[in-house]
């Protein structure tokens, strides 16, 4: 897991709360319904997209904060918002931090810029739904440089993302 991905998992109110609930003890869709006041229904949305982004493990039913995932995410590397991406100037030209401004008309420039996307924002190996792809590029696009839906279909036209069934994964 990336720390865009998890910050992406716990951009809803919602999925916040409920995975408070299940940080505090709470071990089934019923408790957490019960602590949360949240409906059944945006209890089980909200656990499965925890599930799914690899927050929340459920052996047995039981549901429990995926601790390694977390760990991981916190140990990866990332330069200060002020340093520059790297020396390559493509990524100085495009990227200020981890925000992107712009998208190369060249292909070959914007085939680097999104190999950098790619590598910085998913797990090589890893599986992951539409909609955690979707919440780990929006970042990417907070200054309007480009939108998630683009920069997901580049990707998958560059070949640095597949995708099978609405399951996305970097090979």
């Amino acid at each position: 897991m990336t720390a865009n991905a998890l910050a992406g998992a716990l951009a809803d109110d919602g999925r916040r709360r409920v995975f408070a609930a299940i940080v505090l003890g709470a071990a089934g869709a019923a408790q957490i319904a019960e602590r949360t006041d949240l409906p059944a229904r945006a209890v089980h949305t909200a656990i499965r997209r925890l599930t799914d982004a690899g927050l929340v493990t459920g052996p047995d039913g039981a549901l429990a904060a995926d601790e390694v995932s977390l760990r991981a995410a916190a140990r990866e590397r990332r330069p200060a918002d002020d340093a520059g991406p790297t020396d390559d100037p493509v990524l100085r030209t495009f990227l200020r931090g981890d925000v992107l401004v712009g998208l190369p008309a060249q292909r070959g420039r914007r085939r680097v810029l999104l190999a950098h996307i790619a590598e910085r924002s998913f797990e090589s190996g890893t599986r992951y739904p539409e909609r955690v792809v979707d919440e780990a590029l929006k970042p990417w696009c907070a200054a309007g440089g480009s939108d998630h839906a683009t920069l997901r279909r580049y990707l998958i036209d560059e070949q640095l993302l597949t995708r099978e069934h609405g399951i996305y994964q970097r090979p």
